[in-house]
């Protein structure tokens, strides 16, 4: 089939390279692109963005004057929430939400499709999982998650990605799978500035554990399945972001255990770390809802400048004592 990719980065490029393997017709599109993005979409059967959480909506906006053909899955790749859902929304948008917002207006008036054809006329599915890019494209094997309302759909895309080195599973619980790899960038950033400052072994093995707890705590109050975070899409990928320095999140947590200040650390970093922008829309959820989110919390003080790393665990260690359960 022709599946085209938006988003020339890494994991956009790493997506298309395992597309490709399965001798699938892949084109790639990116706004430094010569090519328009309704040429490279045209006749497109699966449909993947691979683009940072800030450029989703400007993308939309793109796609919304293309005409799509009929029956077009739609996958995001992107881990993050949306920073402009703004006060009319009860929860902040997954990306798949934002997407589908943007559609059902397009078809409309796009006079091609009636209104009743529009579940058929755009699926989306969401794929995530601990999928470091870097190591997918030296061959090394890895396992993902593809989710959608659609059994149908998830299995289509399961097909066309699914290799010798990159198993792929589905799973019905879309916002799960979503929200896995959205809120796993937080807590990799306190894991981050754990390993910085060198606290050891049991202190990454007890925020990585409770961390995976708040996930588990406000993912199930947004709808999402707790066996799902226990799954590839949540502690899996919980635990491939802070366990290794590739992972651009846990690079921003050790950059400030060092000294350095934001600015800085990014400066250095090459792409996007999505948890600095999930954490500030997560924080505000938290307090709006009265969840307890004591280590998400702490990390956001910490990207503020309110608190050095160091006070920051501190006042983990200090808080009331409590059942574990």
């Amino acid at each position: 089939m022709k599946i085209t990719v938006v988003g020339a980065g890494a994991w956009g490029s790493t997506l298309a390279e395992l597309a490709r393997g399965n001798g699938h017709q892949v084109e790639i599109w990116s706004r430094r692109s010569s090519t328009s993005l309704e040429d490279v979409i045209e006749n497109a059967e699966i449909i993947v963005s691979a683009i940072s959480m800030k450029g989703v909506r400007s993308v939309m906006a793109q796609l919304q004057t293309c005409a799509i053909a009929p029956n077009t899955i739609l996958v995001t790749a992107t881990k993050g929430l949306d920073p402009d859902s703004g006060s009319n929304v009860d929860l902040p948008l997954l990306p798949s939400q934002v997407w589908r917002t943007g559609f059902p207006a397009q078809l409309i008036s796009s006079g091609k499709l009636q209104k009743n054809s529009l579940t058929e006329a755009l699926r989306i599915a969401i794929l995530s999982g601990p999928n470091l890019s870097k190591e997918i494209e030296q061959g090394l094997p890895a396992a993902s998650v593809i989710a959608s309302d659609h059994p149908e759909t998830a299995e289509r895309v399961q097909a066309a990605f699914s290799s010798s080195r990159f198993r792929v599973y589905t799973n019905s619980d879309a916002i799960g799978v979503e929200l896995g790899g959205a809120l796993k960038n937080v807590i990799a950033i306190a894991v981050g500035a754990c390993d910085g400052l060198e606290l050891g072994d049991n202190a990454k093995a007890a925020l990585i554990t409770r961390g995976l707890a708040e996930m588990i705590r406000i993912g199930t109050y947004w709808g999402a399945k707790a066996e799902t975070l226990y799954g590839l899409s949540g502690l899996g990928d919980l635990l491939a972001t802070c366990n290794s320095p590739l992972s651009r999140n846990y690079q921003v947590g050790y950059g400030l255990a060092q000294g350095k200040t934001l600015c800085q650390v990014l400066e250095a970093l090459e792409g996007t770390a999505e948890g600095i922008n999930t954490t500030a829309v997560l924080i505000k959820l938290a307090q709006q809802q009265g969840i307890s989110m004591p280590i998400s919390q702490q990390v956001h003080r910490l990207l503020q400048g309110e608190i050095t790393p160091q006070a920051a665990v501190g006042e983990l260690m200090q808080r009331d004592s409590k059942p574990e359960v």
